[in-house]
């Protein structure tokens, strides 16, 4: 009966709603919060920072790169994917839509996907659009706990349907706001490292011991001056001009030891291991091999954003309450070598775990045809 009342439309669609009006997890009168918009730091200044950079690109490529796949939650497992969980956007793939959620992420600690389309049938998700967190205003209620409305570009969005937006939220705060301070060293240090790279000689004064010059004359004098020492370091003075440096030289100022202290610093606070960016400073790393390597970096620096991203697109009003959504990194970052793959799958067989066509479809081989 519910079936032909469904196919005439008595019966209303369902409504699917589970974060329409996510809560504020930090702390809503911290002016550094993730819903607020304030941040002395850019993230065009912060990027600017190769220590930043490269931290930033080990995180969100290597998550961006990887497969969703759908699972059953009662018996784990792999399920069909929907359209929108192959291909999230319909203007860019998924790597490029993931890569920049994970970026928003380690900034902001916030990101925002916007609902394109929806089904007809519950009225959830079909695709999404990337929003950058810079054109997103957040609206929250009179005690700073759930947000009321979005606005982007300065309009206002419904909080469900098209035209909504799917908030991500990371536990760890975004490093523009937690990580001001450091990222404004960072950014300072490697302007003074520039600056004093982009003068051949320490600042200093010429000072002339015979007759004043004009104002031409000086301007004139000082472009001289700095021409020469671009193009040669031995210089030659008159008589009656005396240089006498008024700065420290670079090698004076350390900072090769500051710039590899503020890698360093900057490792830290983006959960990265030193040593993958070069930053080894009383690094006492023992010898591991790349599985071992990579399985602490997915514990220690990517599970925060991939249980962020994991666990938003499986709450009910994007997938259905029987099933989750989950990356596949045993298939790609943590593939285990040939050898290593093949020698489990041997004992699996040898104690009838399996069977030799479960086997071939565990390396992506083709059925031999005997069925």
């Amino acid at each position: 009966m519910g079936f032909f009342r469904n196919l005439i439309g008595l019966e209303p669609k369902p409504q699917i709603s589970a974060q329409l009006a996510p809560p504020v997890v930090a702390d809503p009168f911290n002016f550094y919060s993730q819903f607020t918009p304030f941040q002395s730091v850019g993230r065009e200044e912060a990027i600017s920072v190769p220590a930043v950079m490269r931290c930033r690109n080990l995180i969100a490529t290597t998550i961006g790169t990887m497969e969703l796949k759908t699972y059953s939650k009662a018996t784990k497992e792999e399920l069909p994917n929907l359209p929108w969980v192959n291909q999230l956007s319909k203007s860019a793939p998924n790597s490029i839509i993931l890569t920049a959620l994970i970026d928003a992420l380690i900034f902001y600690g916030t990101g925002y996907l916007e609902v394109v389309e929806v089904y007809q049938d519950d009225n959830r998700p079909a695709r999404f659009d990337f929003v950058n967190n810079t054109r997103v205003q957040v609206q929250l209620n009179k005690l700073n706990t759930f947000v009321d409305f979005y606005t982007v570009d300065g309009r206002e969005r419904p909080m469900s349907g098209v035209g909504s937006l799917v908030t991500f939220q990371s536990p760890i705060d975004g490093i523009l706001h937690a990580g001001a301070r450091i990222l404004r060293a960072a950014i300072d240090l490697e302007k003074a490292a520039a600056n004093a790279a982009s003068v051949p000689t320490p600042a200093g004064i010429l000072k002339n011991n015979g007759a004043d010059l004009g104002e031409k004359e000086v301007a004139g004098l000082l472009a001289a001056w700095r021409r020469s020492r671009a193009e040669r370091s031995t210089a030659y003075l008159t008589s009656s001009l005396e240089y006498q440096p008024t700065a420290f030289s670079p090698k004076d100022m350390t900072y090769n030891d500051s710039l590899q202290y503020m890698s360093t610093q900057v490792a830290r606070l983006m959960n990265v291991p030193a040593y993958y960016i070069s930053a080894d400073m009383n690094n006492s790393l023992t010898y591991s091999n790349i599985q071992d390597e990579r399985r602490q970096f997915v514990a220690l620096s990517l599970q925060p954003y991939v249980s962020a991203v994991e666990n938003r697109f499986s709450m009910d009003d994007l997938t259905s309450q029987t099933q989750f959504i989950a990356f596949d990194m045993d298939s790609g970052f943590l593939r285990a070598n040939p050898l290593e793959r093949l020698n489990v799958i041997e004992k699996m067989l040898q104690l009838n775990l399996i069977t030799v066509e479960e086997a071939r479809e565990m390396e992506e081989l083709s059925p031999n045809g005997n069925n």
